[in-house]
């Protein structure tokens, strides 16, 4: 097989990564399997040789581990400023960047916001994604964002349902 094949492969097994993460209502659990995604990510795009996105990847990946343990602004100020100082170093044109305002946006969601607050920052991050799949030639990850931003929409829905049963059960 070749490099550009196994990477599409990969890409694929982000999309199924991705869609089962954000199905989870748990937010550890939706971090737990976005590490790994991640992770599956940083591979795809070195394969396909778009090393800003494997940066961002990356950054998403270590971030995303220590946001199961930390809930923090300031540790999320540090990732948004390495991925924005590295990407601007690495980038060769402002195209590139589409992954790290993805990130950026990522890294906010996952350490400052929780529940529906999460969810709506990592549909804006999927939206930065979309882009970047698109101009690194990134088929899986493409589909991937796309169907994120609605499985992410219909998790949404879920959990404004469930928030409305647990009110009237309380006015009851």
């Amino acid at each position: 097989m070749t490099q550009e094949v196994i990477a599409q492969i990969l890409g694929f097994v982000s999309f199924a990564l991705g869609i089962y993460a954000f199905y989870q209502r748990d937010d550890k659990k939706l971090k737990v399997i976005m590490l790994i995604f991640s992770l599956n990510h940083l591979i795809h795009f070195l394969l396909l040789g778009a090393f800003v996105s494997a940066l961002s990847a990356s950054l998403s990946a270590i971030r995303t581990a220590t946001a199961i343990y930390v809930s923090s602004v300031r540790a999320a100020i540090l990732f948004i400023v390495i991925g924005l100082c590295s990407g601007l170093y690495l980038a060769d044109n402002i195209w590139q960047l589409w992954s790290i305002l993805g990130m950026c946006i990522g890294t906010y969601s996952v350490f400052v916001l929780k529940g529906i607050p999460m969810r709506i920052g990592f549909l804006l991050g999927a939206m930065c994604w979309l882009t970047n799949n698109i101009l690194v030639g990134s088929i899986g990850g493409s589909f991937l964002e796309a169907t994120l931003l609605t499985v992410n929409l219909i998790t949404i829905v879920r959990l404004l349902r469930e928030q409305r049963k647990v009110a009237e059960v309380k006015n009851v």
